[in-house]
């Protein structure tokens, strides 16, 4: 089963989401700590900065984005562990702040924690 989710921090808090974990670099505009409700907020895995700014949420960009991301990942392995093994007994909710569902660094990193292409 799978225990680990995505969604966009600006969505409201759900005692579904089990450990909430933001996957941004830098603090999603318009929310505040409180609001936000987080257990942790993991600047080490998400992309770099450099990354982030040649990927720019352009929809063109995205294979090769994922391409990079997971070659950023590959020397994060302890903390991509820390979070498999908290799945294992947690839900856990990656969050992210962009606008698009379907092309960010959670997505990306969920496939990757769950051992999917």
């Amino acid at each position: 089963m799978d225990t680990i989710y995505i969604k966009r921090i600006y969505d409201e808090p759900s005692d579904k989401d089990g450990y909430r974990v933001l996957v941004d670099r830098l603090w999603p505009r318009g929310i505040s700590k409180k609001d936000a409700n987080l257990d942790e907020w993991n600047k080490e895995i998400a992309p770099s900065t450099e990354l982030r700014k040649w990927f720019s949420h352009r929809e063109a960009y995205f294979e090769e984005f994922e391409k990079r991301y997971r070659a950023e990942l590959e020397a994060k392995q302890e903390e991509l562990s820390r979070l498999k093994d908290l799945a294992k007994t947690n839900t856990v909710t990656l969050l992210y702040g962009a606008k698009n569902t379907k092309i960010n660094q959670a997505v990306v990193l969920r496939n990757l924690l769950l051992n999917r292409s």
